[in-house]
């Protein structure tokens, strides 16, 4: 009896992916998922056959910076109405409709952009492409957060990295599948495979841009504090008319859409803010400024485009999925603390296999193994990431708030990993690598100190609850 009745339980929890929100973040964790690689890993892969230097191609990763600024922008997606879109389709659909066509106007510009002749044209649509793909993150985030109660959240996030995780495949391993079967000779470089693999990677778009059409615009009700605080704001601004309606309308928008979000989690932590945001910006640090140069590392070793395509692209992303199954068991059992300092234990002495990998050649089995290790290890640390950030966003300002952490998390990564180029052609492979692993040593550190804050402010806070009651 008792096990029929688990059985049925664990059926009843399982039905929650059937659920339309929930499918709906599949398709745009799709969306989501499709333009990143395209402006990063592909494009690096893309850029050397053209014969672009490592140099210039590491310089070129801070295109990705637009997600690491994507909070500057984040409390306009909050509150701008888009002329058209927001009355017709609402403010959130609104936004994603033009995030996506932003995303497919770039895709197709670089399809049509050839790097060995026209290296800046295709850099200006990759921005373009980085930029709407970022925004369309922004509102997506928004979107899942305000079309389900939190009950549901846990399985909407799931959905999404799911779909986020199947779009990496297709623009990493598909997109050079798709080069490697127009493109006649592997010994000499054709644009137009290149063409072809991006411009049906702008059709898929679709996938998100008919999700968003289908769907219902999300119906949120704003908590009174909220709306008390902002109307005291607004009536400071108003009062005696020192200032004219005008301006004293754009401050008291401002106040709300863009101070407020910041404000919030700077006294909820206080100095402990410095210390999260620290954690924040180096957690990803090796797996990032090393990720740059995996591209041009398998091309210098001599593997294959389907080489690449089938163990880094395919079977890489299926272990990410499998490590991250395991944090999320992990976490639940250990806590997310320890696991968020394993994961960083784990990331930096994975990187220490491509050192050896860059010393046995032409290898296949040995690719296998290091990016097994290596991609296990990312999935369990994102695990951990993912559920620390979400622990720190107050869900009053959840989109403008996760727009900050997931930007922080980008910024001095994607700053240190434009010049890996460089300390490759000067140091070479093995030691780049060797290095990458010793700059997220510092981490474990931030872990610690962070955890040990956290313990503290949760006993304070179980101290103070009985005496709470009392009063």
């Amino acid at each position: 009896m008792n096990t029929d009745s688990a059985s049925r339980s664990w059926l009843a929890a399982l039905r929650v992916y059937l659920e339309p929100r929930v499918v709906r973040l599949l398709l745009l964790g799709f969306s989501s998922g499709l333009p990143l690689l395209l402006t990063l890993g592909t494009l690096s892969f893309w850029l050397r056959e053209a014969g672009v230097d490592r140099t210039t191609i590491g310089f070129l990763s801070w295109i990705a910076l637009a997600y690491g600024f994507k909070w500057a922008w984040a409390p306009l997606v909050d509150r701008l109405r888009l002329p058209w879109l927001t009355r017709r389709f609402g403010r959130r659909r609104g936004w994603l409709l033009a995030a996506q066509l932003g995303v497919v106007a770039g895709l197709t510009g670089m399809a049509f952009s050839d790097p060995a002749t026209h290296l800046e044209r295709l850099v200006a649509f990759a921005l373009l492409t980085a930029f709407a793909s970022a925004t369309q993150d922004i509102a997506i985030d928004a979107f899942r957060i305000e079309s389900a109660p939190p009950a549901l959240q846990g399985a909407m996030a799931a959905a999404y990295q799911a779909g986020y995780r199947l779009a990496v495949i297709l623009a990493s391993a598909g997109a050079l599948g798709i080069a490697a079967r127009f493109d006649p000779s592997d010994l000499s470089y054709e644009h137009t495979p290149w063409t072809i693999a991006y411009l049906v990677m702008a059709g898929f778009m679709g996938v998100g841009m008919v999700t968003v059409l289908f769907s219902a615009e999300p119906q949120v009700a704003i908590s009174r504090e909220t709306l008390e605080r902002e109307a005291r704001v607004s009536a400071r601004m108003h009062a005696g008319g020192r200032l004219p309606r005008w301006l004293a309308d754009l401050l008291a928008w401002g106040y709300s859409a863009v101070v407020s979000p910041f404000l919030d989690f700077l006294l909820r932590y206080r100095w402990q803010a410095l210390l999260i945001l620290a954690l924040i910006a180096t957690y990803r640090i090796s797996d990032v400024v090393m990720g740059v140069m995996a591209n041009p590392f398998y091309v210098d070793m001599g593997y294959t485009k389907d080489e690449v395509a089938a163990v880094s692209k395919v079977y890489g992303v299926v272990m990410t999925i499998v490590g991250a199954a395991i944090g999320g068991v992990l976490n639940l059992r250990f806590g997310v603390m320890r696991i968020l300092f394993l994961g960083a234990v784990l990331s930096a002495a994975t990187n220490l296999l491509f050192a050896w990998l860059s010393t046995q050649g032409h290898n296949l089995p040995a690719l296998i193994l290091a990016i097994s290790a290596d991609n296990l290890s990312a999935g369990i640390a994102s695990a951990a990431f993912v559920a620390y950030l979400s622990g720190l966003t107050n869900v009053a300002y959840s989109a403008t708030q996760y727009a900050l952490f997931s930007s922080v998390m980008l910024l001095l990564p994607k700053f240190l990993a434009g010049f890996s180029g460089l300390a490759v052609d000067r140091f070479g492979y093995e030691t780049f690598f060797v290095g990458t692993a010793l700059i997220g040593l510092p981490v474990l550190l931030l872990v610690w100190l962070a955890a040990r804050t956290e313990a503290r402010r949760r006993a304070a806070f179980a101290d103070s609850a009985p005496q709470s009651k009392e009063r």
